[in-house]
């Protein structure tokens, strides 16, 4: 399945789900997250604020906020720069909400980036949203990258190319129960 198709196939699952079903789905997904070591060991972490059809990271950041240091996306231009969260968020490009805290220039310092997906697989390829946002973003990240995913998101093979970047894991729910799933590279 070629990358305009199989986005098309991901949006047309995301309408078939209700709303309880997918925030069932990320509450699961956020408590294996949290009972995960890569989020314990971690200090400085990347997450994202979540469109409608995201999985839902409002929880996680909340809980992670006051022991962690939060890095969030913001849509510039054509480019994800990241900054602090502080606590505050301001409604930003494509009605992303955004913080408002100070530039984080150098990435280096993170130390677990969460990374959504249209969809993933399980050698950790990942799928954008078609507009290069985070395939510009994460060659800049040396640090353990997480794919989060609805179910329906996990596919067997995902069209990649050789200069797209791997994430080390997926979070996801496996039949009834949420995982993290440690890529397998072939």
């Amino acid at each position: 399945m070629d990358k305009a198709t199989l986005r098309s196939e991901i949006r047309r699952l995301k309408r078939t789900f209700p709303r309880e079903q997918l925030d069932t789905w990320s509450q699961a997904i956020t408590r294996a997250l949290l009972n995960d070591g890569c989020i314990g060991a971690a200090r400085r972490v990347l997450l994202y604020h979540p469109l409608p059809d995201e999985v839902d990271t409002t929880a996680l950041i909340a809980r992670l906020q006051a022991t962690h240091d939060i890095i969030l996306p913001v849509v510039v231009g054509d480019d994800l720069v990241l900054r602090q969260h502080d606590g505050r968020l301001v409604e930003g490009a494509f009605g992303i909400l955004e913080p408002t805290g100070p530039l984080l220039d150098d990435p280096s310092g993170i130390d677990l980036a969460i990374i959504p997906g249209m969809a993933f697989d399980t050698a950790g390829n990942r799928l954008g949203r078609g507009k290069g946002y985070y395939d510009r973003l994460l060659p800049r990240l040396d640090c353990t990258k997480v794919g989060i995913c609805f179910p329906f998101q996990l596919r067997d093979a995902v069209p990649h190319e050789a200069h797209d970047i791997p994430m080390d894991a997926v979070a996801t729910i496996i039949g009834s129960t949420a995982a993290i799933i440690e890529a397998h590279r072939h």
